[in-house]
């Protein structure tokens, strides 16, 4: 086997499993952090109440944390089913315009100084990742016929 024919099916294996992959990723980072939102063991709690309170005045905060923490757990769920790709990815890009707002609406809770965020910056940061493997699955999908 030469250097050619290795790198062919170097790709053809990573073409293979990157969509399943990129699934199961983002699963589990919604799924996770979603849950640690339900049992209240996550980290980014107290970023979500600071955000909640800038933001959602017209419902108790612990009934928007449950529903912020189910949309999450769903939105990860949805993602190990290809089928339902273009009902998941416009609730991914709702969430995630939500997680970026604690970046301009709290910047003290999310920059250390300009251009170095804090540890809850770095976490919100971290959701690019996370909208480049969306992407990757929905640039996969076929078009829908007429």
């Amino acid at each position: 086997m030469n250097i050619f024919s290795m790198d062919s099916e170097f790709i053809r294996f990573f073409r293979k499993i990157s969509d399943p992959l990129s699934r199961l990723a983002i699963f589990t980072v919604y799924f996770w952090f979603g849950l640690l939102k339900i049992l209240g063991l996550s980290p980014a709690g107290e970023m979500v109440r600071q955000l909640a309170d800038k933001t959602i005045h017209f419902m108790p905060f612990p009934t928007f944390y449950m529903v912020f923490a189910w949309f999450e757990v769903l939105i990860g769920v949805l993602f190990i089913f290809p089928r339902l790709t273009r009902l998941v990815i416009p609730l991914l890009l709702i969430h995630m315009i939500t997680a970026a707002l604690p970046l301009f609406l709290l910047p003290a809770v999310s920059w250390q100084s300009f251009f170095v965020p804090t540890l809850q910056g770095q976490y919100i940061l971290k959701n690019l990742v996370i909208i480049a493997c969306a992407v990757g699955i929905a640039g996969r999908l076929h078009p829908l016929k007429k």
